[in-house]
């Protein structure tokens, strides 16, 4: 496995594959990884000749200073983990060659970050976009790999993809989580001992909504008595709890057709954010 730290290596590697018609497949992280993101590089290592893994904390997506501050740094245990399920390649940036220039440019996704992630987080899906544009650009991959966990994520790339005509194609891969069923997440290490006992009740309350939404109750209803159970454990602060269509990830009052609902939640434990969902 190699690793590259300037946009120019990675082009030279990359073009000598491309020279010898082989594929390409990009994994786009922020690296502190886990076997959520080892699951994406096992897919693309199926699908591809060539896996590229990027490792870079954007900082243009973080409305929240302290947060990027904070977000863990792992280099080193990141390259371990990758060598060993089979990745290529390597792209870990320094701010300063991904961004030689602070950018001038902003993307807007419509109503797709006005809910959720986007209400919460302003200007985070501006720095989602110009990033893994860049990314899209250096590596020119034929498929690029995201987890089904950061759902309004997956919405967003795909429209990026659409609107800027990327010739590639978006592999969304299931959300990987443990054993007691919490989401896997870089930021779960930042919980403590108490926080992460608690964690898991977070797919649990999902769970149990999306159940009883499956048996016909009131959406309202559900989502009450959801927020009502966060509420109750005492350690949470909900963000939001919303049932969506999958496609325009705008709140809905009826269920529609099997597979384009979800159910989404974001909430604080202690001062680490937590993000699920589930589709159904």
């Amino acid at each position: 496995m190699e690793v590259f730290t300037s946009v120019k290596s990675l082009r030279i590697f990359l073009d000598q594959q491309l020279s010898h018609q082989k594929t390409i497949g990009l994994i786009p992280t922020m690296g502190a990884l886990h076997e959520g993101h080892i699951s994406l590089i096992d897919a693309s290592v199926k699908e591809n000749d060539i896996t590229v893994c990027s490792i870079f904390v954007n900082p243009v997506q973080f409305n929240n200073p302290e947060d990027l501050l904070k977000y863990p740094r792992t280099l080193e245990a990141d390259c371990q983990m990758l060598e060993k399920a089979g990745c290529d390649a390597v792209f870990a940036p320094s701010v300063e060659e991904m961004y030689p220039e602070p950018p001038l440019l902003t993307m807007n996704f419509g109503a797709l970050e006005n809910v959720m992630e986007g209400a919460s987080r302003p200007g985070h899906f501006n720095g989602v976009g110009i990033v893994v544009s860049r990314l899209f650009n250096i590596a020119r991959p034929h498929h690029a790999y995201f987890g089904q966990k950061d759902l309004q994520q997956v919405s967003v790339i795909k429209r990026l993809i659409t609107d800027l005509a990327f010739d590639l194609k978006l592999v969304v891969c299931p959300t990987v989580r443990e054993t007691d069923g919490l989401a896997m997440s870089s930021r779960n290490r930042r919980l403590n001992d108490e926080e992460r006992n608690t964690a898991p009740y977070i797919y649990q309350i999902l769970s149990a909504a999306k159940e009883e939404l499956l048996r016909g109750r009131d959406i309202w209803e559900v989502t009450a008595a959801a927020q009502g159970r966060f509420a109750a454990i005492g350690s949470f602060t909900l963000d939001y709890l919303e049932v969506v269509d999958i496609k325009s990830l705008q709140p809905i009052q009826e269920l529609g057709p099997e597979g384009t609902n979800a159910i989404c939640v974001a909430t604080f434990l202690g001062p680490v954010r937590l993000i699920d969902n589930l589709i159904f």
